[in-house]
């Protein structure tokens, strides 16, 4: 009986992996990064928010001004941040909270910000306010601009105050994507006023300065 105890106790330790030496190869960097996939709305605009204020508090760090050498000079660095999106859109006032936070984190950090997939209306100025030279586009990307949508019932008062409130988004999201991009509010205007969903490739996103470049 004893015998078959110390056997089964044997077998047990055989299956023991020890994992506390294992090195993954996983950078740092790699955990610096944000994903907005699907609609922005509140959820997801609070996530997203608490993580930029988070990576831009932890930005500063040191490394060995040779990886290679761990007795080289330590110096200190400012970690980027990385930015995947790939949205349809949604609410505009969910979208300037990450928009407005993204301009105080990009003053600290790099911002890369990525586009994969479709970025579309209220995902594109995100797009736009990553740090200049570092926003990427998928090759198949879709970008899509058009005028912002709103629906109300109620008094005649009540209709014609959403409807200046609307006015004043669409002018928000205008200036912000002329602030961004290498399109003037003119240009921005007289695209909205087709009052058509307004499709542009990777090409055209880079052409007018959505994005600076195509992976």
């Amino acid at each position: 009986m004893e015998e078959e105890n110390n056997k089964q106790e044997e077998e047990k330790d055989d299956r023991i992996v020890i994992i506390n030496n294992i090195d993954s190869g996983r950078k740092d960097d790699d955990f610096r990064r944000i994903s907005l996939y699907g609609d922005i709305e509140e959820k997801i605009s609070s996530d997203i928010v608490s993580l930029l204020m988070y990576f831009s508090d932890t930005a500063k760090g040191l490394e060995y001004k040779n990886p290679e050498d761990p007795e080289s000079e330590l110096i200190e660095i400012t970690k980027p941040i990385k930015m995947v999106i790939s949205s349809h859109g949604g609410s505009a006032a969910d979208m300037f909270s990450i928009y407005d936070t993204m301009r105080v984190v990009r003053e600290n950090c790099d911002i890369e910000t990525i586009a994969l997939g479709k970025v579309m209306s209220a995902g594109v100025p995100l797009l736009a306010a990553g740090t200049k030279g570092k926003r990427k586009i998928g090759a198949n990307c879709r970008v899509m601009i058009h005028s912002v949508i709103g629906g109300y019932h109620g008094s005649l008062t009540n209709m014609e105050n959403e409807i200046a409130e609307i006015r004043w988004v669409q002018d928000r999201y205008v200036k912000c994507l002329a602030n961004e991009t290498a399109m003037s509010q003119k240009q921005i205007k007289k695209m909205l006023r087709k009052q058509v969903d307004v499709y542009l490739s990777a090409e055209e996103a880079v052409k007018f300065g959505i994005a600076d470049e195509i992976v």
